[in-house]
C-alpha cells in the first residue's frame, strides 16, 4: 500500500521547523531577540499586509524557539530549564560613564610612598570576653574605654576630672576629624573638576544678595577692593502724576481687592452676610446685661414719651 500521497498531503499543513532566508536571521539568546535583515517584499507587504507579518513573526520565534532547543538543559522540579548565554548585542547606556573621581590627600600621600590600602576587618578578637566583637558600632571595640567600670585618673587631674567624657571626647574629636577631612577632599576634587567657578558665581550672587539688603539698596555701604558694580539693581518708585485712566484702573483694583477682603472675612468668620458681631454689639450697648433688657429699656422710654405728648 503506497501512503506517500497521505503523508505528503499531511506535512504540506505544517511549515518545516528550519527557517530558511536569503539574510540570515541574527539571534540574540541572552536577551532572546531576533532581528530579521531581509528587505522588505513590497509585492507581498502591500497585497496582504496581515499574512506578511504573520509569516515573518512566525520564521523569528522558530528561529528563536529552535536556538532555546540546541542550549544544554539542566533537571529541576519544574522541567528542564537551559541557561541563557551572555548577551552579543550592545545597548547604549542612558547616561554617559561617571568621571573618575580625582584622588584624596591620603590616596596621594599612600601612593607617593608605596602604601598598599589593607581592608580592615569590622570584628576584632576580644581578650577579655573571648570573643569577636565589632570594631565600631553597638558594643564596638572603640568604646571599651567609656564602658569599662575603673578608670586610671592621673594625680594631677582636676577634681571634676570625668574619665568618661574625656574618652568619649576623644572618640568624638576623631570622628569630627575625619568628618572634616571628608569635606575637604570633596572641596579638592570639585575644584578638580572644574567645581571652583560654580563656587564663585555662588559667592558673587550671594555677594550681590547682601548688598541690596540694606534700604539704601547698598549705595552707602563699604566697597570692596576689586567688587565689581551691580548692572540692573535700581529702585523703582511710582509715577506722582498719572492719567485719569490709569487712576481709575488703580482705584477699581483697590476696591476689588476691598471686597475679596469682605468676602473673606465672612467665610472665615461664618456671620452669614452680616460683617457687623450683633451679639457683641448688643452686649456692649447692653452693658453685659443682653438683649431682653434692653428692649425693655426701649419700651420705657417709648411710654413716657406717650404720656409727655398727652399731657
Amino acid at each position: 500500500m503506497d501512503v506517500s500521497n497521505i503523508l505528503a498531503s499531511h506535512a504540506a499543513k505544517f511549515q518545516s521547523v528550519t527557517v530558511e532566508k536569503e539574510t540570515p536571521l541574527d539571534v540574540d539568546i541572552g536577551f532572546l531577540t531576533v532581528t530579521d535583515l531581509t528587505p522588505i517584499d513590497e509585492d507581498s507587504y502591500k497585497s496582504n499586509l496581515e499574512e506578511y507579518l504573520q509569516v515573518t513573526a512566525r520564521d523569528g520565534i522558530q528561529a528563536l524557539v529552535a536556538a532555546l532547543y540546541g542550549l544544554p538543559t539542566q533537571p529541576s522540579p519544574d522541567g528542564p530549564l537551559a541557561q541563557l548565554p551572555p548577551p552579543t548585542t550592545q545597548l547604549p547606556r542612558a547616561k554617559p560613564l561617571p568621571k573618575p573621581k580625582p584622588p584624596t590627600k591620603w590616596e596621594r600621600f599612600a601612593a607617593a610612598k608605596g602604601i598598599q590600602k589593607r581592608v580592615r576587618e569590622k570584628k576584632v578578637w576580644d581578650e577579655e570576653r573571648q570573643e569577636w566583637v565589632n570594631r565600631w558600632g553597638r558594643d564596638g571595640k572603640n568604646k571599651e574605654k567609656e564602658e569599662q567600670w575603673i578608670h586610671e585618673v592621673k594625680a594631677d587631674a582636676p577634681v571634676d576630672h570625668d574619665p568618661v567624657k574625656a574618652a568619649r571626647d576623644v572618640r568624638t574629636s576623631r570622628v569630627a576629624k575625619n568628618e572634616r577631612q571628608r569635606l575637604q577632599n570633596h572641596a579638592r576634587a570639585q575644584t578638580a573638576t572644574g567645581g571652583r567657578d560654580e563656587r564663585k558665581k555662588d559667592i558673587e550672587r550671594t555677594l550681590a544678595t547682601t548688598r541690596i539688603s540694606t534700604a539704601s539698596m547698598g549705595r552707602f555701604d563699604n566697597k570692596l577692593d576689586g567688587e565689581k558694580k551691580l548692572k540692573g539693581v535700581k529702585r523703582k518708585f511710582e509715577a506722582t502724576e498719572t492719567c485719569v485712566e490709569q487712576e481709575k484702573q488703580a482705584s477699581l483694583a483697590v476696591l476689588s481687592k476691598l471686597d475679596g477682603d469682605v468676602k473673606r472675612a465672612r467665610k472665615e468668620k461664618g456671620a452669614g452676610d452680616d460683617v457687623l458681631n450683633v451679639r457683641k454689639a448688643i452686649r456692649n450697648v447692653s452693658k453685659g446685661r443682653g438683649g431682653v433688657a434692653l428692649a425693655r429699656e426701649a419700651n420705657k422710654k417709648g411710654a413716657r414719651g406717650k404720656r409727655g405728648g398727652k399731657r
